[in-house]
């Protein structure tokens, strides 16, 4: 803003800043009601763009120009822009490996080993270790997550616990590697050490991620009680999936390179995007026969190969088996599976920029820091300011250095280690941020692995525990770091 525009302008009040708040929790409620589990397919977006042009005219009341609240707008996108183009580039991995028989073959192998008793329980800990090793939640849950999510099909379990356990496990996994992005954000932020913040939140993390398997556990072992005669749906899944692919070991091979491209920090772009043509080269390679089923009539040799794998990239595919289930299973990826998550990032990120530019966000977390009289108010405020930029600004990076920024002074002034405000940081927005389906890593989730409803948020079991722990730990005042007095 210029001098006289700044000069111009007022802060908001209390009631400016909740305005466009209760506007979005009354249109995002409405739009549910009229459109249920369709309401990310565009309600939602337009109940977040109706809440920024609230908030735009009540800047407009308080002396700001339109002009400077556009490049708010345009900033805010502009920081959406890699996540967009990894949506894009997992869009394309999804449409390959499915085409190759990469995902398949991980479904194929997942149902004759993996026991439905501990399913649940398995998928969790599996992503976790995955997530752990290449320090990223979203490409476990594009890779892995959508393996599971077939083998679930498979035993007729549920999409939706399974889901919540592999965004458990992917988290868990993610929180504790040092290759991770957000782990290694948090303690710049709050102004700890890198390994000592890991260390410091296994006494949150850890407990929470073993309750979660006991629950997972739980939810199994209470399935698997219904699930006898469930083996000859098992089979004849098998069998369609031998009849449609050419099941095999090598076709595991484009996971392994990406895994490994990801273990060696190659920027999460680019190595997704090498996994989908490697997928590609994999289906040309491996899948022939699929690809002749697949070709448009007329067409045959190259330019139907080709035809089939540039489609694959950027529509995904289409499988016609004779079973049903396989059908609806495999056939999807491509690109444009994922331009409704991206408009409904753009939206939630639009949102966000106009309020965080004029002040209602931090308006908002002063009174709150007004009213704290407690370590366990000031780690439950900082908790709900975490969740709360994760619901407004839709981005975890903001949910981090946002709160971050704003509280570290307070932690200072209760002579608080940074450990303790980069661990509650770590314990809310990053974990929260797939909780809601608006926010960047709730829509990756919900696109990546084609998840159905929004019921997958309340089997999320770590995410929903580890605030929780947080919580707990700061009234309780168990493990909260002091600073040295030395």
């Amino acid at each position: 803003m210029t001098d006289k525009q700044a000069t111009n302008a007022s802060g908001p009040s209390m009631l400016d800043a909740l305005i466009p708040l209760v506007s979005l929790i009354i249109l995002l409620f409405f739009s549910f009601q009229l459109f249920g589990d369709n309401s990310s397919y565009g309600p939602n977006q337009i109940a977040l763009l109706c809440s920024m042009g609230v908030a735009v005219l009540i800047g407009l009341k308080n002396g700001y120009q339109w002009h400077e609240m556009e490049k708010a707008i345009v900033k805010g996108i502009s920081l959406s822009l890699g996540a967009v183009m990894i949506l894009l580039a997992v869009g394309s991995l999804i449409g390959t490996w499915l085409l190759s028989g990469t995902v398949p073959t991980m479904i194929y192998y997942g149902l004759q080993i993996i026991n439905p008793a501990w399913f649940y329980a398995a998928a969790c800990l599996v992503c976790g270790i995955v997530a752990m090793s290449i320090g990223s939640s979203w490409t476990t849950a594009a890779t892995i997550g959508v393996a599971f999510i077939g083998i679930a099909g498979g035993f007729d379990m549920s999409p939706a616990i399974t889901a919540g356990a592999v965004i458990s496990g992917a988290y868990f996994g993610d929180k504790l590697s040092p290759l991770s992005e957000t782990t290694n954000l948090a303690p710049a932020v709050a102004g700890s050490e890198l390994f000592s913040h890991i260390r410091y939140m296994l006494w949150t993390t850890v407990p929470s991620i073993l309750i979660a398997l006991v629950l997972f556990l739980i939810l199994g072992l209470s399935e698997n009680a219904d699930m006898a005669g469930n083996s000859e749906r098992i089979e004849v899944l098998t069998k369609t999936l031998q009849e449609t692919y050419h099941i095999s070991v090598l076709n595991l091979l484009p996971l392994a390179m990406l895994l490994f491209l990801a273990y060696k920090k190659m920027p999460a772009f680019p190595a997704v995007f090498i996994g989908a043509l490697v997928g590609a080269v994999w289906a040309v390679i491996f899948q022939q026969d699929l690809i002749a089923q697949l070709a448009s009539d007329g067409l045959s040799g190259v330019t139907a190969t080709a035809t089939v794998v540039w489609t694959a990239l950027f529509d995904g595919i289409k499988i016609a088996s004779d079973n049903a289930e396989i059908n609806d299973l495999l056939s999807r990826g491509g690109m444009s599976s994922m331009l409704n998550t991206i408009w409904l990032v753009i939206s939630a990120l639009s949102f966000g920029a106009v309020l965080e530019h004029l002040g209602m966000l931090r308006k908002i977390v002063e009174s709150i820091l007004s009213s704290v009289k407690s370590v366990g108010g000031l780690i439950a405020s900082t908790v709900a300011t975490c969740f709360g930029t994760n619901l407004v600004t839709a981005d975890q990076y903001m949910a981090i250095v946002m709160p971050g920024r704003m509280y570290r002074q307070a932690y200072k002034d209760r002579n608080l280690d940074p450990l303790v405000l980069s661990r509650t940081l770590e314990d809310s927005g990053t974990i929260t941020s797939p909780l809601i389906p608006w926010n960047s890593c709730g829509a990756f989730m919900i696109g990546a692995m084609a998840l159905g409803s929004y019921e997958y948020i309340f089997y999320c079991f770590f995410n929903l525990i580890n605030p929780f722990v947080a919580i707990l730990y700061g009234f309780i005042g168990f493990n909260i770091k002091k600073l040295s007095t030395n």
